[in-house]
């Protein structure tokens, strides 16, 4: 009597298994499929049932540096890594095995499929649009087994040393380029500005012979030394009209 109560006692005992919160617990019945348990405390059959639990929190898996061969035969190094959740619990252990490492290979063999169908420039200004179409075909893919891809991220693009220094190089002139255009519009600016500073003191007599004088002073500012300009006679009339316009205003 005290024996069965105690192979009664370990079967049940043996028996009693606890799902996670974030867990689901796949039953099976002398190797057939029979129920799934949810989170909680729940009980099989010693050495009948087995149960499978599968996590159903968002999981990542890394795809490592894969050499890719783009649309116009350039050769770069991508590495990504893929979000996914199962959402089915009794396929993603009955119809795929291992689903983790089956997901990973997928999306590597998928991403080289799309990016050998773009070319470089494309990879490089559209990396989120390309992500996307490559988690949209994996989706699809894993959807029956009971995956749900969330979504993909492109992490590097390593690009060939020589592409590099060409595209160094592309940068550098295209910089030069911008300097140059700034560079001649602000020339441009300036010889606006002086040319309706010339036609102010055109309009003033002497105005042009003042601001000579003015930046003689400032070519030498050194009093010990002397520096001599041979002035046009156009000058010196228009120190004359100076002169005889502020002694016109004096006497008034």
């Amino acid at each position: 009597m005290y024996f069965v109560i105690l192979i009664a006692v370990f079967i049940i005992l043996g028996g009693l298994r606890v799902v996670d919160q974030y867990e689901k617990g796949v039953v099976l019945t002398l190797g057939k499929y029979t129920g799934t348990r949810q989170p909680g405390l729940t009980w099989i059959f010693p050495g009948i049932q087995r149960m499978i639990k599968v996590d159903m929190r968002i999981t990542t898996v890394d795809i490592p540096q894969q050499e890719v061969i783009t649309k116009d035969n350039v050769t770069v190094g991508i590495n990504a890594v893929v979000y996914f959740n199962v959402v089915s619990a009794e396929r993603a252990v009955l119809v795929i095995k291992d689903f983790r490492h089956s997901v990973a290979l997928y999306a590597q063999a998928t991403l080289r499929d799309v990016v050998g169908d773009v070319d470089l420039d494309t990879l490089l200004s559209a990396r989120d649009k390309i992500a996307e179409e490559i988690k949209k075909v994996v989706d699809e893919a894993t959807d029956d087994w009971g995956i749900n891809v969330s979504y993909i991220k492109m992490q590097d693009i390593e690009l060939p040393a020589d592409m590099k220094r060409v595209m160094a190089k592309q940068a550098e002139a295209e910089r030069e380029r911008r300097a140059i255009i700034i560079q001649a519009e602000g020339e441009y600016t300036a010889a606006e500005k002086l040319s309706q500073a010339a036609k102010v003191l055109s309009s003033m007599p002497g105005g042009i012979s003042l601001r000579t004088l003015q930046t003689i002073e400032k070519i030498n500012p050194d009093p010990s030394k002397t520096v001599i300009f041979a002035l046009p006679v156009e000058f010196m009339e228009g120190i004359k009209s100076l002169s005889q316009t502020l002694k016109h205003k004096s006497d008034n």
